[in-house]
């Protein structure tokens, strides 16, 4: 039922009091708290232009005032009243059960309330008003004209999202611009349409808006030597190259408008990112490959960044995330560390703190999960609490019924209502309220499963108590074969093993991004190859490695050598390399080559060993 098919005066009363919200809400709103970077207004132009926006929210929030549907009052307040009694059930004995007790109250309160704006909320009627005003409420006629006021481009941009519906409503239903910033996103975005051709629809184009609105409060990298705001344009472009050469996830292109914001907001640099994605797919290609998404990407953090107290050499060439694995840390750098390698394949990722502690939260393809952090209850980011999260990642995966979510939350703009707070109960206004709860009830009828979380155990400690399944290696016949060239030079495949012939904890056989297969080692085991020389004689040893660890070495024994010989492994910082060669002796005929590596080292990848001879 709508206010125009009220009688009487109870209808007149439900216009009034709806009409002196509209009235009494500050169109200047949220703009009194001053943006970083922004004067105000400066100048006769920008006086004007906030004239212009003020009067276009004012009308606007009359029209929407008019066609909203009448809520019952007594209904109202008691759904208002459960939401209130949410926080003092945190403080019961037993919060959990208390808690989760006080939102089914609330809910049940809440569905008589959802029924009365049913109408509203599933028409696609108001929308245009709705979105307009929206936007017009969160960025503030006073943040559009301190933009606005810089000059003629800055004006058309404003004018032009102004009269885009379609891009206005693609960005609400993303989240909207970060800290109400449209203007800058719309520069933005404008921006990464100027620099690639392909940033116009498909994934590229939902990664174009969610960096734009994700970016457009200005974020800086945590490089060493000071902070440097992150150019949207080069991150974009970044994700992009990285996405066309094959490099990200297969799941990347999937990725909606609002989770692709959660991407390219890394607070590493470009170069980190580039350098993180080479390193990974060097150093621990079955990580990238990993099945389980839980720890697809974020295992590099429980297999090569120690909980200890960090070694950080502030001095050295090396990039922060460069130090940071190879220098270890405590829960902070290693929530720091599973973060970057996640955003680098393209997942998008949502940080997590608990009391005393850093973990991180991510994607996949059965919703998001924790990683080395405990549940979602008693995690936050920011000025957000992770079961609100959690509650809207489920929530938007049912995309007709988050609409009516989505409305809901901008009729509450339009009359100036106060937003529901991200980490304490009973904070909002009605409309804000009835999108709270109409997420609540799409999941409670979808009923999603959550995703169990991944390493908790971990989350101060080195060591799981949960024990790790060892897959079988497959390994071709030709991929374990050691070639004699005419040069007399030995080429020996890291796969090809007498011993182990298969995977162990600590030996892993594993497909490479170059071809073939490669070998990745950590200390404890001892590795075999049966090695035929044509001729007896000296020869020059070299192993192709990549490593990510300073002060590793490997030593070797074999029929020729009296002593073992320790061969130093290059800190190749992730990238391929040989080690110096080193002269052994070899007699004709069979020869047994054993590797091993004492404690303490860290782990090390192979790709192929070479025996030239030396004469």
């Amino acid at each position: 039922m709508t206010s125009n098919e009220i009688k009487g005066p109870l209808k007149r009363h439900a216009l009034t009091t709806l009409l002196a919200a509209v009235v009494l809400f500050p169109v200047e709103g949220a703009a009194e708290v001053k943006k970083p970077g922004v004067a105000g207004i400066t100048n006769p132009a920008g006086e004007r232009f906030f004239q212009k926006y003020s009067e276009m929210l004012k009308s606007l929030q009359v029209e929407i005032a008019g066609s909203l549907p009448m809520i019952d009052a007594g209904k109202g307040s008691a759904m208002l009243k459960a939401y209130a009694d949410e926080e003092a059930a945190k403080l019961e004995k037993d919060p959990i059960a208390g808690l989760a007790k006080a939102q089914q109250l609330t809910l049940t309160a809440a569905t008589p309330v959802l029924g009365e704006a049913a109408g509203v909320l599933a028409s696609d009627r108001l929308d245009k008003k709705l979105v307009r005003c929206a936007v017009l409420a969160n960025a503030t006629p006073r943040g559009l004209a301190e933009f606005a006021q810089q000059g003629k481009k800055q004006q058309e941009l404003v004018d032009k999202l102004l009269a885009d519906d379609g891009l206005m409503l693609r960005m609400l239903e993303a989240g909207g611009a970060k800290s109400g910033n449209y203007g800058r996103a719309m520069q933005i975005y404008t921006g990464i349409q100027k620099a690639s051709q392909r940033a116009g629809s498909g994934i590229l184009g939902r990664l174009a808006l969610g960096t734009s609105l994700e970016l457009a409060e200005v974020k800086s990298t945590e490089a060493e030597g000071g902070t440097t705001p992150i150019d949207p344009i080069k991150r974009y472009l970044n994700y992009e190259k990285a996405f066309l050469n094959g490099e990200l996830d297969p799941a990347f292109k999937d990725m909606t408008v609002w989770e692709c914001r959660m991407i390219t907001n890394a607070p590493e640099t470009d170069e980190e990112l580039v350098w993180g994605r080479e390193m990974l797919r060097n150093y621990r290609p079955d990580i990238v490959f990993e099945p389980d998404y839980k720890w697809r990407y974020s295992k590099i953090v429980r297999t090569d960044v120690p909980y200890k107290d960090p070694v950080w050499e502030p001095d050295a060439p090396t990039t922060k995330m460069q130090q940071l694995v190879n220098g270890g840390g405590k829960c902070g750098p290693r929530a720091w560390f599973g973060r970057f390698a996640l955003r680098c394949f393209g997942i998008p990722v949502w940080g997590v703190k608990q009391k005393g502690h850093a973990a991180l939260s991510h994607w996949t393809p059965e919703g998001w999960t924790i990683n080395f952090g405990a549940h979602w209850r008693t995690n936050w980011w920011e000025d957000r609490g992770g079961e609100d999260f959690l509650l809207e990642s489920q929530a938007r995966e049912h995309p007709a019924d988050y609409a009516k979510v989505l409305r809901a939350q901008w009729i509450g703009d339009a009359l100036g209502e106060k937003k529901t707070d991200g980490r304490r109960s009973g904070i909002g206004g009605l409309w804000n309220v009835i999108a709270l709860n109409q997420k609540r009830s799409i999941v409670a009828t979808a009923k999603p499963r959550e995703v169990a979380l991944a390493g908790e155990e971990l989350a101060e400690s080195n060591v799981s108590s949960k024990a790790e399944v060892v897959m079988k290696a497959e390994i071709r016949p030709e991929e374990r074969k050691i070639s004699v060239g005419r040069d007399g030079v030995i080429t020996i495949p890291a796969a090809a093993c007498s011993k182990p012939v298969n995977n162990t904890a600590n030996i892993q056989f594993m497909k490479s991004f170059s071809g073939g297969m490669q070998l990745h080692v950590r200390e404890g085991e001892v590795f075999e190859y049966v090695v035929e020389a044509p001729t007896a004689g000296r020869y020059l040893l070299t192993a192709q490695v990549v490593s990510i660890h300073k002060d590793q070495q490997f030593s070797l024994t074999s029929d020729g050598l009296k002593t073992p010989l320790e061969i130093p492994i290059p800190y190749t910082l992730g990238k391929w390399e040989d080690t110096k060669p080193l002269e052994i002796e070899l007699i004709k005929g069979r020869n047994v080559l054993r590797f091993s590596r004492k404690a303490p080292n860290s782990g090390v990848t192979v790709k192929q060993f070479t025996l030239r001879p030396a004469n």
